[in-house]
């Protein structure tokens, strides 16, 4: 699991594509202090395990379904990733809970600056943003943001100078596709509710139930 408070900003240095797969090394600091073989680095919002590390790279291998739901396959030497390691338990959970298994993908339609922060619009599909609600929490490439506006096409969140600094956000131009994840409290109401309502009704066991079963 992840906060979605990005600790670095990585530099993908190679991008090995297969058929439908990638091998993807990436060039970071911060979250190699204490990496070990088979950890889990939350890149761009997606939960990868490191497979090989040094000093200062570490790789990923990015399956077909990944590279099929994310920006990930849209990667090249030299793109900036949002990074962060998995939270240890008993550390603050400044964000939110992010478990880099996302939903989708979105686009960025505008920026708009208000004083110190900036507004980005980001456009995306009906079936994510049924879970997107105002003043809930959303994911978008791994960072942790408020959802501080949404309607039936897109939703929008506002960028505080220190997110700017420390993730890739307003380093990307209108039209590039963002990973999201939203809040995963929804998806399970919404699997318990509909499972409840999809139950077998029960019967009574009577005569008639017998007879409809060819037991009387």
């Amino acid at each position: 699991m992840f906060t979605g408070l990005v600790e670095e900003i990585g530099r993908v240095e190679s991008v090995v594509k297969s058929a439908k797969s990638a091998s993807i090394i990436i060039k970071a600091k911060t979250v190699l202090e204490g990496v070990k073989l088979g950890d889990s680095i939350c890149t761009n919002g997606v939960c990868l395990t490191v497979t090989s590390f040094d000093s200062s790279r570490f790789t990923i291998d990015a399956m077909a379904e990944t590279m099929r739901r994310s920006n990930l396959k849209n990667l090249s030497p030299g793109d900036e990733v949002n990074l962060e390691r998995a939270l240890s338990v008993g550390d603050r959970l400044g964000g939110h809970i992010v478990s880099g298994h996302i939903d989708g993908m979105g686009t960025i339609e505008d920026y708009e600056r208000e004083d110190n922060a900036v507004w980005i619009t980001v456009g995306t599909s009906p079936d994510i943003l049924r879970y997107i609600v105002q003043k809930g929490s959303i994911a978008i490439d791994g960072v942790s943001l408020t959802v501080a506006y949404v309607d039936d096409s897109v939703f929008k969140v506002s960028i505080i100078p220190h997110t700017k600094d420390v993730t890739t956000l307003l380093r990307k131009k209108i039209g590039d596709k963002v990973n999201l994840e939203c809040d995963m409290i929804g998806k399970y109401i919404e699997k318990f509710l509909g499972a409840k309502g999809n139950a077998p009704v029960k019967k009574d066991i009577d005569l008639n139930f017998l007879s409809e079963n060819g037991f009387a």
